[in-house]
């Protein structure tokens, strides 16, 4: 597709903004706010070979998982950038054990932003895409401080979701309740440009995408769906893997090619036994945006936007993508069909 000249993603934001009589502009500030800090973020993943911020910071995150130094430079200019728009109560990044407070001294707001600065950053120094997935919900608490209440919200309460993709092009894709729609960065004139508007996956794909080296770990019928994937057939044809191992690059295509991504329940390792994936960070904002294309995002057993956190740092087991081919993972894992 071709970026359609003159729509840029604030244009884009402001003429959602006009749907909305009552809206204050406070949103479409915030957003903007994400949007730079997606600018600065890619113009360092740019020159990651070129300037001293590649490999390992030393240091692992509450996830028990290396931290990058470009993990580190994503999150803290995210946080550096959100904490002044004035429009949020908290934060809470993958890479924090604890909610981000807004610092003494600055304006705060009624918005809630959850995210994952830099997705896939064990392949940072393989120059594998990586990008940077968020959430954003409402205050519900009262009061100018946050409660816990305010961040475990159930993806269903979501008001706006997407990423940015940092690969051959830098990519914004994201949705408001209001379908999907998706943005190329041209660093020509510094602007994110709509070039796929309203997007909308196939309702079927051709293609799986999971970790196979994980097929010990995974319930029979888990392993019976990719058995079937596999097999011929007149009703279906023979589905192809593709895994790159970054979970925004792998959903990114599965969301324009249709097909399905899996990170099931890892039964056998101790340390996920519910999955690898977070709930918050990672699964209810890609959901969000998967249902608003058209399709499918569920834990095996039950819709993922459905989900009740409990805990921050969540994980969950995930299945995403075409609705047809979501339904049908589901009916394996439950044991309603073999084959």
């Amino acid at each position: 597709m071709v970026a359609q000249e003159g729509i840029t993603v604030t244009n884009h934001l402001l003429m959602q903004q006009q749907r909305h009589p009552e809206a204050t502009g406070a949103f479409t500030s915030l957003l903007n706010e994400l949007v730079m800090a997606a600018k600065i973020i890619s113009r360092e993943v740019n020159k990651a070979g070129l300037v001293d911020i590649l490999g390992s910071t030393g240091r692992r995150n509450i996830q028990g998982e290396v931290v990058r130094k470009l993990d580190e430079l994503a999150h803290d200019v995210i946080v550096d950038r959100l904490c002044r728009s004035g429009h949020l109560c908290v934060m809470a990044s993958e890479e924090d054990a604890d909610p981000i407070e807004i610092p003494r001294g600055y304006a705060k707001g009624n918005y809630v932003l959850l995210f994952d600065p830099l997705d896939g950053s064990s392949n940072i120094d393989a120059n594998v895409s990586i990008g940077t997935i968020f959430s954003i919900l409402r205050k519900t608490s009262s009061g100018p401080d946050y409660t816990m209440e305010d961040l475990l919200q159930p993806g269903t309460k979501q008001v706006a979701a997407g990423y940015f993709l940092y690969g051959s092009s830098t990519m914004m894709v994201y949705t408001t309740g209001n379908g999907v729609s998706g943005f190329t960065l041209d660093p020509s004139v510094g602007e994110f440009l709509l070039s796929h508007p309203e997007i909308r996956i196939p309702s079927r794909g051709k293609i799986f995408s999971a970790n196979m080296g994980y097929w010990d770990y995974w319930d029979e019928g888990v392993k019976n769906y990719f058995r079937y994937l596999r097999k011929p057939s007149e009703t279906k044809p023979v589905y192809s893997c593709r895994y790159i191992g970054s979970l925004v690059a792998d959903f990114h295509r599965t969301l324009l090619y249709g097909g399905i991504f899996l990170y099931p329940a890892d039964r056998k390792d101790p340390k996920k036994p519910h999955g690898k994936l977070r709930l918050l960070y990672e699964c209810n904002p890609l959901a969000f945006v998967v249902e608003q294309a058209g399709g499918a995002a569920s834990t095996g057993s039950g819709r993922i936007m459905e989900v009740e956190p409990q805990e921050l740092h969540q994980r969950v087991p995930l299945i995403i993508g075409s609705p047809e081919d979501v339904a049908e993972a589901e009916q394996f894992i439950r044991g309603e069909r073999t084959e």
